[in-house]
């Protein structure tokens, strides 16, 4: 039975410790990265006069991760976790991953936003699979005009590997004015393939990593929205 310390570990617990899969009981093998799977949803909120209000992430984790962060919190026994047994676990990761800018970084009309504390934390388990949703708001709701807003998830550390989810709710506009359209833009798998047999991609280079760095960009999945 996991302890209560178990019980508490954070993913940016463990993006902040380095910790290799091997070692928290994950599937992917200890010298690769990345060592924990998203597929991710993301909305775009627009309130009065067609400004940008926030983010609606919705991110499904890995099978295997799932499984490791939801360990003990079963308290009744009955076999399935609700939304308030998961309630403090999604509360805890929300807050915690402020550490690492939520893996969001977002422009509008040119100019990169700044968020306000996350709101609305939820967890669903389903199917095996852990999927945690939260709204980012940004600090003052930013007007897009004729611009563009520029919405990228990644982590810099590329611990965790996100893909955005196929279909048309990848990526949603929520109060958008009239005629805006998103287009998604995804990695290619093949460029993943190349920088991983690169010379020197070692757990040691990998763990120098911090949220600070730019390692990770290059498997941003980004949404451009324009409007007319």
């Amino acid at each position: 039975m996991p302890t209560a310390s178990h019980r508490a570990i954070r993913l940016a617990a463990l993006l902040a410790a380095g910790l290799p899969a091997a070692g928290i009981g994950l599937a992917a093998p200890a010298e690769a990265h990345p060592h924990v799977w998203v597929v991710a949803k993301a909305e775009i909120d627009y309130g009065d006069g067609g400004r940008v209000t926030g983010i609606r992430h919705a991110w499904t984790f890995d099978a295997a991760y799932s499984a490791f962060i939801t360990q003990g919190l079963d308290r009744n026994g009955d076999g399935t976790l609700s939304a308030d047994e998961l309630a403090g676990l999604a509360a805890e990761n929300t807050a915690n991953l402020s550490e690492f800018g939520y893996f969001t970084k977002l422009k509008v009309a040119g100019k990169e936003q700044v968020f306000a504390d996350p709101a609305e934390p939820r967890m669903a388990m389903e199917g095996g699979a852990l999927t945690l949703s939260f709204l980012l708001p940004l600090k003052s709701p930013a007007p897009q005009g004729r611009g563009v807003v520029a919405l990228e998830v990644y982590d810099p550390t590329y611990f965790v590997a996100f893909s955005l989810a196929e279909g048309a709710d990848a990526a949603r506009l929520s109060g958008a004015p009239g005629g805006c359209a998103a287009t998604v833009t995804r990695p290619k798998a093949e460029a993943k393939t190349a920088e991983a047999a690169k010379p020197g991609m070692t757990e040691a280079f990998f763990e120098a990593l911090t949220a600070a760095s730019n390692y990770g960009v290059q498997f941003a999945n980004r949404v451009i929205v324009a409007c007319p």
